[in-house]
């Protein structure tokens, strides 16, 4: 690996962070065709892997049932000193049944809508579990960058 690829990479607590701080998640699964069908999510980190929710019948939920593949992505930074990123290829499980559902939906409302109260948060969740599934992408290989540590010392 060249001196540069190893600078760039992040840590893991420096992987959760930034996937902590981030919002929105790049979803690539695959069509019956093998073509990439690709969409942007809201997302919580959860354990070493990432979850989301969408609904039950959408695109990405028959890719992901018919081949559970997935590549994920965060991404920031508008110079190129200032890039970094998480990529994460691994396997999806589609996540449909009770308690888990709940306890997951739960999970992803208070992360992307803070400022709520809990019975707000419940309301919400009660809702979104009735037509929408949670998506667990457990990665297999994880790959980030930070442009910013390639700054000059002392810059």
């Amino acid at each position: 690996m060249s001196d540069v690829r190893q600078k760039i990479r992040m840590s893991d607590a420096e992987v959760a962070a930034f996937l902590d701080a981030t919002r929105n998640l790049n979803v690539a699964t695959l069509d019956r065709t093998g073509a990439p069908h690709l969409t942007t999510v809201w997302f919580a980190r959860e354990g070493d892997g990432v979850i989301f929710e969408t609904y039950g019948a959408s695109q990405k939920v028959v890719n992901l049932r018919r081949d559970p593949r997935v590549a994920v992505l965060c991404e920031q930074g508008v110079v190129y000193d200032e890039l970094r990123g998480v990529s994460i290829q691994g396997r999806a499980e589609v996540i449909d049944a009770e308690p888990r559902l709940s306890r997951l939906m739960r999970r992803l409302v208070d992360n992307n809508h803070p400022g709520m109260t809990e019975d707000q948060i419940e309301e919400i969740t009660r809702q979104m579990v009735r037509k929408r599934v949670v998506i667990l992408v457990r990665p297999d290989k994880v790959l980030s960058w930070d442009h910013r540590k390639l700054a000059p010392a002392g810059a």
